[in-house]
């Protein structure tokens, strides 16, 4: 079983669902990265994860929004758009957060879980992270979740360490 096959085996896909996702991205030509947990993977040691973030150019956002709700399941939300289909477990979030808009220069190609798709920089990929652990409004399991994966990437990049608050770099020691 190759990676590709793992990942909808794990996502319970029925249908390479985050292929046809990326499919249209590529068709409709909407510049975009990954960021968040799958991110991580494309520099550290890969964990399996039942949602992919990205942000997309927010100029193309309706737009794309209207080519999506064609095809699967679109739901609008203060700071995201939630794409999913009947045909897998996979969570799609759309980070529409301006801050997250300068990522998609600095991306560049990578393999994630068998699929080559943009990612974000590497410090992007960390400073999202930093920036979700610290948000008091999120989930407790969920900004657990975002230190360990801070810790995934300074282990395996300790540079980034120096990025780190002081208070986030006692945390993590």
């Amino acid at each position: 079983m190759n990676e590709r096959e793992f990942t909808n085996k794990v996502t319970n896909s029925q249908e390479d669902f985050l292929q046809d996702f990326l499919d249209i991205l590529e068709e409709q030509d909407v510049p975009f990265c990954v960021i968040g947990g799958l991110a991580v993977n494309a520099y550290a040691e890969p964990v399996v994860s039942l949602d992919l973030d990205l942000v997309v150019t927010s100029d193309r956002m309706d737009e794309l929004v209207e080519v999506l709700g064609q095809r699967f399941t679109v739901h609008r939300f203060p700071h995201s758009i939630n794409v999913s289909s009947p045909s897998s477990d996979l969570r799609i979030q759309i980070q529409t957060d301006p801050k997250y808009q300068g990522f998609i220069a600095r991306a560049s190609r990578q393999m994630i879980l068998g699929y080559e798709t943009s990612v974000a920089a590497l410090e992007d990929v960390l400073q999202g992270k930093v920036w979700a652990f610290s948000d008091p409004t999120r989930r407790a399991s969920k900004r657990q979740k975002d230190l360990a994966d801070i810790m995934r990437l300074v282990e395996t990049h300790p540079h980034l360490m120096a990025l780190l608050t002081e208070p986030l770099r006692k945390q993590i020691r």
